[in-house]
């Protein structure tokens, strides 16, 4: 059946996806697919599919936050999909988290409101054990440094507290800030669909969000590196977990 945000059906055959906010960002995932094919662009959800050593991978963007991504998740668990990792940006809340050091997140702070509208606040959000194991390791065979730890998915970037919300999550061991991961954990969670988050730090703690976004979107510091690191990270998580699933 034909989803209607994400403008995709069962024919696309994969169990395996990946999620990026940002549309442009499948130009770069694509980059590292083989047999790339564009499926469909429909709001902020532009989708494209290839493989990755031999395995079908969907590659399909959310846009920002939790509502949208949770959405993007419920109709690819209709046409088949069962894994999926996040790639994102994030502000880092620790001093030691440079421009580009992966955050792989093995649980979030639910304070955003799509993940609430599912569940009481009382259900965690954490990732899939498996998947995230699986990104330690691939990230660990490049030799590339990450962080691992819980991470705060907020609702807004233009609050008046935004500060005093960065403190105080920092104080309470958050390693980063972003939108979309506790309502992907924790509808993933509750619908059967394994899922992990990876985040690209592109604002280093104490920094001005919307000059370091701006850095960003630019591609021209070490975030774009920690891009290209992230979605080389994700790939081979979902073709190892593929292959522990011996579904292809």
């Amino acid at each position: 059946m034909l989803q209607p945000h994400i403008q995709l059906d069962e024919s696309v055959q994969c169990r395996c996806a990946i999620l990026p906010g940002d549309p442009g960002r499948l130009d770069r995932i694509a980059l590292q697919l083989e047999n790339v094919k564009e499926l469909a662009y429909n709001r902020e959800f532009r989708s494209l599919k290839g493989t990755y050593k031999g395995v079908p991978i969907l590659a399909i963007s959310t846009g920002i936050g939790g509502s949208s991504a949770a959405i993007a998740l419920e109709e690819l668990r209709n046409i088949g999909v069962r894994a999926l990792v996040r790639i994102g940006s994030c502000g880092a809340l620790r001093e030691g988290i440079a421009l580009g050091d992966l955050i792989f997140a093995c649980g979030a702070i639910r304070d955003e409101g799509t993940s609430k509208a599912y569940v009481d606040i009382r259900f965690p959000a954490v990732a899939d054990s498996h998947l995230l194991r699986y990104c330690e390791e691939a990230a660990e065979a490049q030799g590339w440094p990450y962080h691992e730890g819980i991470v705060h998915s907020h609702e807004s970037f233009y609050i008046d507290t935004n500060e005093e919300e960065s403190a105080h999550w920092s104080a309470m061991g958050a390693l980063g800030a972003d939108m979309e991961t506790a309502a992907l954990f924790t509808v993933g969670r509750i619908r059967g669909v394994r899922t992990a988050s990876i985040l690209n730090n592109v604002v280093l703690y104490g920094q001005d969000t919307a000059d370091a976004v701006a850095d960003y979107a630019g591609g021209e510091d070490m975030s774009a590196v920690g891009e290209q690191r992230e979605i080389a990270v994700a790939l081979e998580a979902l073709y190892r977990i593929a292959r522990e699933d011996g579904k292809q």
